[in-house]
């Protein structure tokens, strides 16, 4: 009975730790600077297995499913409706390795998947004052990092120096995250258990570049995003994009409003 029982609480335990971890983030953003009474919000997932753990927004992974079933059923007819409701602000991924210290950044400009590792340190200053938020008792702390001044709230209750977005290196989990000029706030909302952390289907290579080299090729792209586009639909054989001038024009006016009003990124510099 004694074996039993001891092979029956190895087999648990070997269940619990095979388990991942999700924690589930409100994202409140104010992405125009010229209204601030604009503000979206979206749900972003922080998904952590071992040593390694993964921050993506919702609607991202919700689309890619959607476009995974159209590709195994060789159909791609779809409700543009529902795909354009799936549009997200937070249309990147981030991979943390916690023993390497190595942050992952992945995003696509166009067709184009790149990658670049975070180079800028995270200094964290700890403050005295706490509060508790949710279920949490939590403690403030303040940092400076990519052109803002945040404050982050963590706990020790829940044993994972991780947080929402790039944010991590507190002795426990961030519950919220916000910058000082109230422009963007990642709420705590959820925490459950998951068998496995979420895999994102690679379309195409990855370009690896430095963070500078990919951020050229943003404000590239957001300066003029009709020759952007034009080059890459003439320079590469797997994209091909043929308008008249009226859908050019068309989409050029669409591609400038959407720009003009997504002008206050998180990373400010």
């Amino acid at each position: 009975m004694k074996k039993i029982a001891l092979l029956i609480l190895v087999i648990c335990s070997q269940i619990i730790f095979s388990q991942a971890n999700r924690f589930v983030y409100q994202v409140t953003m104010k992405p125009d600077s010229t209204d601030r009474n604009n503000t979206r919000s979206e749900i972003a997932h922080l998904d952590i297995s071992g040593a390694n753990s993964i921050f993506y927004g919702e609607n991202r992974m919700k689309r890619d499913s959607v476009i995974g079933r159209m590709r195994q059923t060789g159909s791609f007819n779809f409700d543009r409706t529902q795909m354009q409701n799936l549009r997200s602000n937070l249309d990147f991924i981030i991979e943390k390795d916690y023993k390497t210290g190595k942050k992952i950044y992945q995003a696509r400009i166009l067709r184009d998947q790149y990658a670049y590792e975070e180079d800028r340190p995270m200094d964290w200053k700890i403050l005295p004052e706490t509060a508790t938020i949710g279920e949490y008792k939590t403690q403030k702390a303040e940092t400076q990092f990519a052109g803002r001044t945040w404050y982050a709230w963590f706990t020790t209750e829940v044993p994972f120096q991780d947080g929402p977005y790039k944010f991590s290196g507190l002795p426990g989990l961030i519950v919220k995250v916000e910058d000082s000029k109230g422009d963007y706030s990642f709420d705590l909302k959820e925490a459950k258990k998951i068998t496995e952390i979420a895999s994102f289907e690679q379309r195409g290579s990855t370009i690896p570049v430095k963070r500078a080299a990919f951020e050229k090729q943003q404000e590239q792209f957001r300066k003029d995003p009709m020759a952007a586009i034009s080059s890459a639909s003439g320079g590469r054989g797997n994209m091909r994009i043929q308008m008249d001038p009226n859908q050019r024009k068309q989409m050029e006016e669409r591609q400038k409003e959407e720009l003009k009003k997504n002008n206050n990124p998180i990373e400010l510099k």
